[in-house]
């Protein structure tokens, strides 16, 4: 699907929104099937993500809106999640530094769109969007290289 700035894309995000909250719930209804020690706990988290799972596919107009407000927070949280990812693997990947660009990127982003220096509505998300799954997938295509090289040479 190709996202344009226009309201179908809008609603379209909302909704992918809303449905990737009921997969990650019913993700977790099958982990609670398969573990019996924890299986409360799982129960809990489907549990809380099927109501944000339903909200979106009611009103994603609204959803997108409010996503994009907090999208800071969340690009702040990839952030040093990868950024932390970046110095744990410093030790056996000799590419951690990719990551590491790519940690401080998407704090940069994050706290740009807190500030709102570019942010002149919601179809600004959009563009973070795709900024984020360029940096993700530019990531992981390298990821990928290194893994069949470790492979080739064992």
């Amino acid at each position: 699907m190709v996202l344009k700035f226009n309201h179908a894309s809008v609603v379209t995000v909302g909704v992918l929104t809303g449905l990737m909250f009921l997969l990650f719930a019913a993700e977790n209804f099958v982990i609670a099937a398969a573990d019996r020690h924890a299986r409360c706990l799982w129960t809990i988290f489907g549990v809380l993500l099927t109501a944000p799972g339903i909200v979106p596919l009611i009103q994603p107009v609204d959803t997108f809106t409010e996503f994009a407000e907090i999208l800071g927070f969340v690009f702040l949280l990839i952030g040093i999640s990868w950024m932390v990812r970046a110095f744990y693997e410093r030790v056996f990947n000799d590419l951690w530094w990719l990551t590491l660009i790519s940690a401080t990127l998407m704090m940069v982003l994050a706290f740009w769109l807190g500030g709102r220096f570019f942010l002149h509505g919601a179809y600004t998300l959009l563009v973070f969007a795709g900024i984020w799954a360029l940096m993700a997938g530019i990531k992981d295509i390298v990821r990928a290289f290194q893994m069949r090289r470790l492979a080739s040479d064992s």
